[in-house]
């Protein structure tokens, strides 16, 4: 039988030509990959940026996720960045530093991952770099257009707007938690769609243009945690946020197979689990949310008696301090 051919047996040029077969170039884009830098179109003379990085071993494991599906949680990550601006990506640029005696199939998937959810989503991958080294990283930096409006920032939520979210909650953490556990001990029924969901995110792209044009007032990107990232998304804007425990429970209720057979607690999962990069949003009072959004609660003055320190942004459910897990932070602090 013939042996796998490596990555150290073909060249830069050789390689690149390899991921290049894989990628689309849409109408944004006006000079793709094969230059020094690929030149984009800004409609309206700005665009956004924002960058992530997976690193073996740290946000994935090589033997729980298939190149492909890595590929599309690379760009989905990313894009939900630019969703939570209320915009739209147009193109990405990838750095990869991947080992010699890595299986040149596996670049070739998990490029063919990348370009498909690329495709799928309107934007174009239009370069970036390559490099040999001892694990595997995956650095992305993503662009993106307003089309003429203005961006939906963190800092604009006010008391009486309510507070929304779209996406899922919980669903990665329950998937990594089984991946833990051993999947062999798991019901099939349990860990198919928690699982998928760990391996790639399904941010909802288009609800973040429809929130802003639906007049949201803040929102973000739930990527650390519910509680960690709405803490975030309070601190800008001065206010609480004063979460329905109702609303939660709603979301707690597809996870409670799961946490049951683990022996662990949905409710951990949903105000504390990351990676499902959900938006999390806030709106004016009375307005019409979009189809994709819940409403989970509303967003208090920090002023108000109800405050258990009046003068403090922060996170409260059902007017009380939240008592779990911080979420996920890379630092630990």
């Amino acid at each position: 039988m013939k042996d796998t051919p490596r990555v150290r047996e073909f060249s830069e040029d050789q390689l690149i030509a390899r991921i290049s077969q894989f990628l689309t170039i849409l109408d944004d884009v006006k000079l793709g990959p094969g230059d020094d830098a690929a030149l984009v179109s800004a409609p309206d003379g700005r665009f956004l940026v924002t960058s992530d990085v997976l690193l073996e071993e740290r946000h994935f494991v090589r033997e729980w996720i298939s190149p492909a599906d890595l590929g599309r949680r690379a760009m989905a990550q990313n894009f939900a960045d630019i969703a939570a601006m209320g915009a739209r990506t147009t193109s990405v640029v990838v750095a990869l530093t991947i080992p010699g005696d890595l299986p040149v199939s596996w670049l070739d998937d998990l490029a063919a991952g990348m370009g498909q959810y690329c495709a799928e989503s309107g934007a174009s991958l239009v370069g970036g770099d390559l490099a040999r080294g001892e694990g595997i990283s995956i650095a992305v930096t993503a662009m993106g257009s307003l089309d003429g409006a203005d961006p939906v920032l963190r800092s604009g939520a006010r008391a009486g707007d309510v507070v929304a979210h779209a996406g899922k909650i919980g669903w990665g953490a329950a998937g990594f938690a089984l991946l833990e556990a051993g999947t062999k001990a798991s019901p099939k029924e349990i860990t198919q769609e928690l699982i998928s969901a760990h391996r790639v995110p399904q941010p909802p792209l288009k609800a973040g243009i429809a929130a802003r044009r639906a007049a949201a007032t803040a929102m973000l990107d739930v990527s650390d945690g519910l509680v960690r990232d709405g803490a975030r998304l309070a601190a800008a804007s001065g206010v609480v946020l004063n979460f329905d425990p109702a609303a939660l429970a709603a979301y707690e209720e597809v996870l409670r197979p799961a946490a049951k057979h683990l022996g662990l607690d949905a409710r951990t999962w949903v105000l504390s689990g990351g990676e499902d990069h959900g938006l999390l949003a806030t709106f004016p009072p009375g307005a019409s949310l979009p189809d994709a959004f819940t409403a989970v609660g509303q967003v208090l003055d920090i002023t108000g008696e109800e405050q258990e320190r009046p003068g403090h942004p922060g996170v409260l459910i059902a007017h009380q301090p939240v008592q779990i897990p911080p979420g996920w932070d890379h630092f630990g602090g």
